[in-house]
């Protein structure tokens, strides 16, 4: 069997929403599911993967401590944690990157591998061309963070962000050397080949995001019409060796969404 390491997001448990604080103040504009955590873990832990990746938010409800113990009970990596700005505003962009910042340093502390970031806001009156410049030079800023504390930093495209068709990417990578975490359904939601992606930038290729995709439905895996087939392919070419991280926003019965991605991922592949 193929001994690719597999974890899970925690997102699935309670879906993508945010905390009511940055409504009104930058610097706590975190991603936060409102499930719960430790139930999260313990369910990911059962069906079979070996690390996690968590929101922001949910990473910094936590004392470092009852993290650690959570992770220790559930033998589990710390793999990921997803984070996210509007790169665009400059005066608000040191507020932003404070954040960002200050989770690095949290994530560093407990072990963290990836340091995922999405994001570039889409003004109200359309995008300008120097928005992109202003992304670009955010994100290689995110750079610099995460080298100070040992993570790995990765650029996420995403619906409805700078970064969702396969042009507004090629753009963005033009502009920065950030690593590409490519997150399977917003590619080709964004109109992109997600296997085709991931080789164009196999070099900035060093975390993934599976998830299926059909028509506008992110599902589990094996449920939608995405070719894992061919994104694997990809993956074998370039001898990848890293983690592959399963995400699903949201789903009736978390666990067993995670249950169907993991049997699916074995019976097709034999990866374990």
């Amino acid at each position: 069997m193929i001994k690719l390491k597999l974890a899970y997001q925690t997102n699935t448990w309670g879906g993508v929403v945010g905390h009511p604080g940055g409504v009104t103040s930058i610097k706590d504009s975190y991603y936060l599911t409102h499930g719960s955590t430790e139930e999260a873990f313990k369910d990911i832990s059962e069906s079979g993967y070996k690390g996690i990746e968590i929101f922001e938010g949910n990473l910094m409800a936590y004392d470092a401590e009852d993290f650690k113990k959570l992770l220790t009970q559930y033998n589990l990596e710390f793999v990921g944690v997803y984070t996210g700005a509007n790169f665009i505003y400059s005066e608000i962009l040191p507020e932003e990157l404070e954040k960002i910042e200050t989770v690095a340093k949290r994530a560093a502390e407990l072990g963290c591998i990836h340091l995922v970031v999405g994001g570039g806001a889409i003004r109200s009156t359309g995008i300008q061309e120097n928005d992109y410049e202003k992304l670009a030079d955010g994100l290689n800023k995110v750079i610099k963070i995460a080298n100070k504390y040992g993570l790995v930093p990765h650029y996420h495209p995403h619906l409805g962000s700078l970064g969702e068709s396969p042009e507004q990417i090629e753009k963005i990578f033009s502009l920065t050397d950030i690593n590409f975490c490519p997150d399977t359904a917003h590619l080709e939601a964004g109109g992109g080949n997600p296997a085709e992606l991931m080789k164009k930038y196999k070099d900035r290729l060093k975390y993934v995001h599976f998830k299926d995709l059909e028509g506008t439905n992110f599902l589990p895996l094996g449920e939608g019409k995405q070719s894992f087939s061919a994104m694997m392919n990809v993956l074998n070419e370039i001898d990848f060796d890293g983690w592959i991280t399963v995400e699903l926003d949201a789903f009736d019965d978390p666990k067993k969404g995670a249950q169907i991605s993991k049997d699916y991922l074995k019976n097709q592949f034999n990866l374990i």
